[in-house]
């Protein structure tokens, strides 16, 4: 085909044979026959197949592992051939063990039956009518979405997407909340303005205020739950250093959302708002009624 003298090396040739019979190739079992000069090899078993050979105790191990990890995404909408695969692959197993590895994932949510829904309706452009029960409404109401994302926080799931009809587009809704989901034949509305991957970089949660910059967070954080803080920031922004040996300064760049007053309010006494004033006094307020929810009599 080429015009050149090309083929395989007869050293290859010998090298892969050689590694057909080595317990890493199968074992195979060759047949080696002769027509005149030729020498051909060929299974001992003619029915034989690798497609049938069990496998060894090192890739079971392997195997059995893996079937561990993928079984913690059962039920996640792009993991729904999980459903079939891992029954067929833990009667290929035989997995008695106590799992080593769990995620952290609330198989319980209110509503998780919709995410594999929202996530089909995103991947194929389908605007939704979303019949919506909101904590604060008195009764479910209908929103017309365009969905664009789902998202994660705090073991509950998000969609994010838009609302043509209202006066702000951009919405996010807590699957949670969602009572039922149907199609609608509206023309879809392709997201060309919010880049996801980028979306989330300025703030903590997924409560994003209308027009609202980010802004420096200065925190003071005490003793033990400073080393946990400074191995595990708390934002992406995060830039800590060590006042003495029981303070740690975080200082964060980002907006100021629930998330983030409810992240601080978690810490207690160990940690402490220095700036700005008006994210301490917010804070301050907040724990004063928690005391008088106390303090008060039932």
């Amino acid at each position: 085909m080429t015009g050149q003298d090309e083929s395989v090396k007869l050293r290859q040739v010998q090298d892969d044979i050689a590694f057909m019979r080595s317990p890493e190739g199968w074992d195979i079992e060759l047949a080696e026959l002769y027509d005149g000069k030729k020498k051909i090899y060929r299974y001992e078993d003619t029915k034989f197949s690798i497609m049938n050979v069990p496998l060894n105790a090192k890739v079971m191990e392997e195997f059995r592992s893996s079937v561990e990890v993928l079984s913690q995404f059962e039920g996640m909408p792009q993991f729904d051939w999980l459903q079939e695969s891992l029954a067929k692959m833990n009667m290929e197993v035989n997995r008695e063990t106590t799992p080593i590895i769990s995620f952290d994932a609330n198989p319980y949510l209110k509503g998780i039956e919709h995410l594999s829904s929202l996530y089909h309706a995103i991947k194929n452009k389908t605007v939704l009518n979303i019949l919506y029960q909101d904590f604060n409404a008195p009764e479910p109401y209908i929103i017309n979405l365009h969905p664009y994302h789902l998202k994660q926080y705090n073991n509950r799931w998000f969609l994010f997407g838009r609302n043509a009809e209202n006066s702000i587009p951009n919405w996010n809704l807590a699957i949670d909340r969602i009572i039922d989901i149907t199609a609608s034949l509206d023309i879809y509305i392709t997201n060309n303005e919010i880049n996801w991957l980028e979306y989330f970089d300025d703030i903590i949660g997924v409560t994003k205020p209308p027009d609202a910059n980010p802004t420096e967070v200065i925190v003071h954080f005490f003793g033990t739950m400073g080393k946990y803080v400074e191995n595990k920031p708390i934002h992406g922004s995060q830039k800590s250093k060590w006042l003495d040996s029981n303070k740690l300064e975080a200082k964060l760049h980002l907006i100021i959302n629930f998330e983030l007053e409810r992240m601080i309010l978690s810490f207690g006494e160990e940690a402490k708002v220095i700036e700005p004033s008006y994210l301490l006094a917010k804070i301050i307020g907040k724990m004063r009624r928690s005391i008088d929810v106390y303090e008060s009599s039932e």
